[in-house]
Order: C-alpha cells, then sequence, then structure tokens
C-alpha cells in the first residue's frame, strides 16, 4: 500500500482519498451518528421523567406527612 500511495502528490492522501471514502461510506457513518444521536436523547429522555417522577413522589410524600401532623 506505501508503494501505491508513494509517487502520489500529496493531495491525492490527504485530501481526495478521505473524500472517496466519505461518499463512499457516507451513508453508513450518517446512519451510525444518527443512531448515536437517537440513544443519547432516549436515555435524555428517560433521566428527565425518572426525575420528574421521583420529585413529584418526594412533593406528595411531603406534603402528607406534614397533614399527618396535625
Amino acid at each position: 500500500m506505501r508503494e501505491i500511495f508513494a509517487g502520489m502528490p500529496w493531495w491525492v492522501k490527504w485530501i481526495a482519498v478521505p473524500v472517496i471514502a466519505i461518499v463512499v461510506f457516507g451513508g453508513l457513518i450518517a446512519s451510525i451518528v444518527g443512531f448515536v444521536i437517537w440513544l443519547l436523547f432516549k436515555v435524555l429522555l428517560v433521566v428527565i421523567l425518572v426525575g420528574g417522577l421521583v420529585f413529584v413522589v418526594r412533593k406528595f410524600m411531603s406534603s402528607s406527612s406534614s397533614r399527618s401532623d396535625w
């Protein structure tokens, strides 16, 4: 492989080959990035919902315990 690129100009190694790789594998890269973003969104949504549930339960428990003191 090094012998193939040895006689090539710098722009072929550092510009043309990566551009070709991105064009060929661009759909795969985009779908992987999209899946990771979707997964992070779902994890964030679960964290928000669980945090909200904990907040509501603590608020309800504290208000019911203060009523029983009366």
